[in-house]
């Protein structure tokens, strides 16, 4: 069948600009140049210095050698002493070096199918409620539909109960099937006795009951008496990198360890009974989700482990107050406990990953990046060249892969604009939202064990977690992956539906 054909066209080519595809091309390609002379400029400076050596001691003769060896005999003690340096600086490396922290295994926690709460059943718990108006209620379904969450997330017994009954028990029971469930799981895939454990991170930002979950954990695995334990509370969606960093601070001094490191939040004592919007979001955001990871230093696990820690990085802008008061737990003018969203946050959390990458940049970009970014800061501020943009680094150089955390739609929105991502890069991060919704500090586990699903995480490749929390903080985690990654199923909360994934969902503005 051919095609009809039109009469006329539908738009003037005279008003339609197409763009000049062969400059285009032309800029691709002097890019592509300018980055691959800048990575391998200093073996291309090296080869021709190479070769002249080795053309020079092509030419050299037996009698050469035996000259040569001659005056080594005659300077055989500056040779020793030489050699005798060379090992001694050598040892001395290698003892104070920093040891290599391994990440042996993840678990991330994969809620009973009788939490599952879908949108309808979020909306019709409200009304049941009672507690809420009518225009909160409509406030909320907004936020609902277009907060990027699907049908499939969870939330804990205690909040799907009709009437809702928050209480200290309901938290506590939250807390260890959660942390349990993750635990359990972990040590099942890494075969790691609780008695091997020798450092103990849990954080969890909004529920810190006495003993902590902390002491929760050593009571239920019977861990042993001289573990250094931590709980970390307060601290917001980062705390799951904080806990990371300490981690690696600890196994620094402590060698031949495993770090347990534990993230997650807990929603029974902190959904929100009032008509505060600011504090009526979180509810619309936060399941019910968390995390397991196993550390290790020991050199041994290095051929079992799936990544090595390269880089922590940490920001804290608190010392402002703006930055300080953004995110604030607080009472309502009823005297209902919520999280308070300042209308600033994305603001707040623009700045802060804009200092954040100004300490990782260097760190991990490629010099040809390095090198663009250091010309035009100098022309902007040495030379007051107005008219030239700040130079966004291009990060896709530097990582294969990013996880995000997955706080809502419109934190995903903006740092794929700002950061130059494509969709493919921000997919295990919606994702994540979509199918677990705001896991708080976990998520970017859920995103790292979603690019594993997919089978995308190959030998060599490189992870930027990147984690926002109140304070106001933002912290980064880079990853090296030491081999191919094959997630199989039961070891990954994603490998029974993971064929359907990605789904579509439209990126619409925050309202």
């Amino acid at each position: 069948m051919t095609e009809p054909r039109l009469k006329a066209p539908l738009i003037s080519p005279s008003s339609l600009k197409l763009p000049d595809y062969k400059n285009s091309v032309k800029l691709k390609y002097v890019k592509l140049g300018y980055h691959y002379l800048m990575t391998h400029g200093m073996f291309l400076f090296l080869s021709p210095l190479v070769v002249l050596f080795a053309a020079q001691i092509s030419t050299f003769s037996l009698q050469d050698l035996y000259d040569l060896w001659d005056n080594l005999q005659y300077n055989l003690i500056s040779v020793v002493l030489c050699s005798t340096l060379l090992v001694f600086v050598s040892t001395i490396y290698y003892v104070t070096r920093p040891r290599p922290v391994y990440l042996v295994d993840f678990s991330c926690y994969k809620p009973d199918e009788a939490q599952r709460f879908s949108k309808k059943m979020f909306m019709d718990q409200s009304r049941l409620i009672g507690a809420f108006t009518e225009e909160n209620l409509e406030f909320q379904r907004k936020i609902v539909e277009r907060s990027g969450l699907g049908d499939s997330t969870y939330l804990p017994e205690a909040i799907t109960n009709v009437p809702p009954n928050p209480s200290m028990k309901e938290a506590r029971k939250e807390a260890e099937t959660v942390m349990y469930g993750a635990i359990d799981e972990l040590f099942a895939k890494t075969s790691v006795k609780p008695k091997d454990i020798g450092i103990l991170v849990v954080n969890c930002s909004l529920f810190n009951p006495t003993p902590s979950l902390s002491a929760m954990v050593i009571n239920h695995y019977k861990l042993r008496g001289n573990i250094e334990s931590y709980n970390l509370g307060g601290m917001g969606c980062s705390a799951g990198l904080i806990s990371i960093d300490l981690a690696q601070k600890l196994l620094q001094v402590h060698p031949n360890s495993y770090a347990l490191v534990i993230s997650m939040e807990n929603i029974t004592l902190n959904w929100y009974f009032g008509n505060d919007r600011s504090k009526l979001v979180s509810n619309c955001l936060f399941r019910m989700g968390g995390a397991a990871i196993l550390l290790s230093n020991k050199r041994s696990d290095r051929r079992r482990s799936k990544y090595q820690l390269v880089h922590a990085v940490r920001t804290h802008k608190g010392a402002d107050d703006k930055c300080f008061a953004c995110v604030t737990q607080e009472e309502d003018s009823d005297g209902n406990i919520g999280v308070s969203l300042s209308k600033e946050l994305m603001a707040v959390a623009g700045d802060a990953l804009k200092t954040n990458i100004t300490t990782l940049g260097p760190l991990v970009l490629p010099m040809s990046e390095q090198l663009l970014f250091f010309a035009t800061l100098v022309g902007r501020k040495l030379f007051k060249m107005k008219n030239v943009k700040p130079y966004i680094p291009n990060f896709k150089l530097a990582f294969e892969h990013f996880c995000i955390h997955a706080g809502g739609r419109a934190v995903l929105d903006e740092l794929e604009k700002n950061l130059q991502l494509s969709d493919w890069h921000m997919e295990p991060s919606r994702m994540t939202l979509y199918r677990f919704g705001n896991t708080s500090s976990s998520s970017l586990w859920y995103e790292l064990a979603y690019s594993e699903a997919k089978g995308r995480v190959k030998k060599g490749d490189r992870i930027w977690q990147i984690a926002f929390g109140s304070g106001f903080k933002c912290n980064s985690s880079v990853w090296k992956a030491l081999r191919t990654v094959r997630a199989t199923k039961g070891n990954n909360p994603w490998m029974d539906e993971i064929d359907q994934f990605p789904v579509d969902v439209p990126k619409v503005s925050a309202i």
